[in-house]
């Protein structure tokens, strides 16, 4: 048997092998996790850039009034919220993993969560202003003011959801460098 195979040190087999190797494995996993961070911005912020663009103007004209729609979009942002807490999960999980802009990153994901939290502390309370299965309203005024409450604070949610994806852009791509 050759000396490449008896892993004694040369060849692939043996030291440089388990280094060939590791880095392989370290390089795959990178890629796996780079594209579940992707994977999951994309259901999430994808999804409600799509829901709020597409399907709430949609909607609305198709059903009949902002009432009708409101019935869908209830049930929606449930599991949007939820999607979000998924996403906040795998992201956390990358700014842990990769070391480049940590500490700008950080931050922004804590703001992107503490507005996850608020948006879905807020939705049993806009929900509660509707009575029965017609989602009708008894108090427009005060169900406006909680909406477009919820509605800026998901914008700006959203803002921050793409500043954080452009600073993770920049660690992956400061990570491939190596260090300096």
């Amino acid at each position: 048997m050759s000396d490449e195979f008896r892993g004694n040190g040369t060849g692939r087999a043996g030291g440089e092998g388990r280094l060939f190797y590791s880095s392989l494995i370290t390089h795959h996993s990178s890629l796996l996790r780079r594209l579940l961070v992707l994977a999951a911005f994309a259901f999430w912020q994808g999804g409600f850039t799509f829901y709020a663009g597409v399907v709430v103007p949609l909607g609305t004209e198709v059903l009949g009034g902002a009432g009708e729609q409101a019935r869908v979009t209830r049930l929606v942002t449930w599991y949007l919220n939820l999607s979000g807490a998924a996403a906040l999960a795998v992201f956390a999980l990358d700014v842990l993993a990769v070391r480049p802009l940590r500490r700008a990153r950080w931050p922004v994901w804590a703001a992107v969560a503490l507005l996850l939290a608020v948006l879905a502390w807020m939705h049993p309370h806009l929900d509660a202003l509707f009575h029965g299965e017609d989602a009708y309203l008894d108090d427009r005024a005060t169900f406006r003011v909680w909406h477009r409450t919820y509605l800026w604070l998901s914008t700006v949610q959203w803002g921050l959801a793409l500043l954080f994806a452009l600073l993770t852009l920049a660690a992956w791509r400061a990570e491939d460098r190596g260090p300096p």
